[in-house]
């Protein structure tokens, strides 16, 4: 039996969810949690074997979560479940320590397949990703300068990158304004760059956003 955490803020994903994998007799969800100081609480108390990861959530990012994961002694596979394109995220949360990483776009049939694979131990990436890891492999060495932003300022980046206003992304974040406007800063010193504009073109350049 595969034990199931789903951690997403949505309501109505969570539940969603749960009428998806109970039509599956070697699955269960053990638990729910809407922040990542509630996943984290309910991997301690009732051990899961797969995590289903919205990465969005208020406060602490599923980013986090991923890297506090993986300092416990048995750490459930992690497989991010995000609203989020491929290329944005995928690459960085594998490198974190992900199992797996599959869009809310996918159908069900997938999504489970994406689960089994995990449980085994296995990665579980689409074939748009595996094209994306060997690209990143066949460049010459020396990350790009967005490799060394922080898990929440490259959450930040995106957004900015997309045209969401400090406000905009404050709220969606559950940050105060001047958090993120911090970020923003610490981000564009980071990049080199001189203003929203630039981050805009620099999100864009390096497929950041849509």
């Amino acid at each position: 039996m595969i034990k199931i955490l789903i951690a997403d803020d949505h309501e109505i994903v969570r539940r969603g969810l749960k009428q998806l994998l109970a039509e599956h007799p070697d699955m269960t969800v053990m638990g729910e949690a809407e922040t990542v100081a509630q996943a984290l609480a309910l991997c301690q108390q009732h051990p899961c074997d797969v995590i289903l990861l919205d990465i969005s959530m208020p406060g602490r990012s599923g980013l986090e979560l991923i890297s506090e994961l993986k300092q416990q002694p048995r750490a459930p596979h992690v497989l991010v479940l995000s609203a989020h394109p491929e290329d944005q995220y995928a690459l960085r949360v594998l490198k974190a320590g992900a199992a797996g990483y599959i869009t809310k776009t996918a159908d069900a049939a997938e999504l489970v397949k994406a689960i089994r694979k995990v449980y085994q131990g296995r990665k579980y990436i689409s074939e748009a990703v595996a094209d994306r890891l060997v690209f990143d492999l066949d460049k010459p060495s020396g990350a790009a300068l967005h490799e060394s932003l922080s898990d929440r300022e490259y959450q930040v980046l995106v957004r900015l990158g997309a045209g969401q206003t400090v406000g905009q992304i404050a709220a969606e974040l559950s940050l105060s304004a001047k958090t993120i406007s911090t970020y923003r800063s610490r981000i564009l010193l980071k990049l080199n760059l001189e203003n929203t504009a630039q981050l805009m073109a620099y999100a864009l350049a390096h497929q950041l956003i849509e």
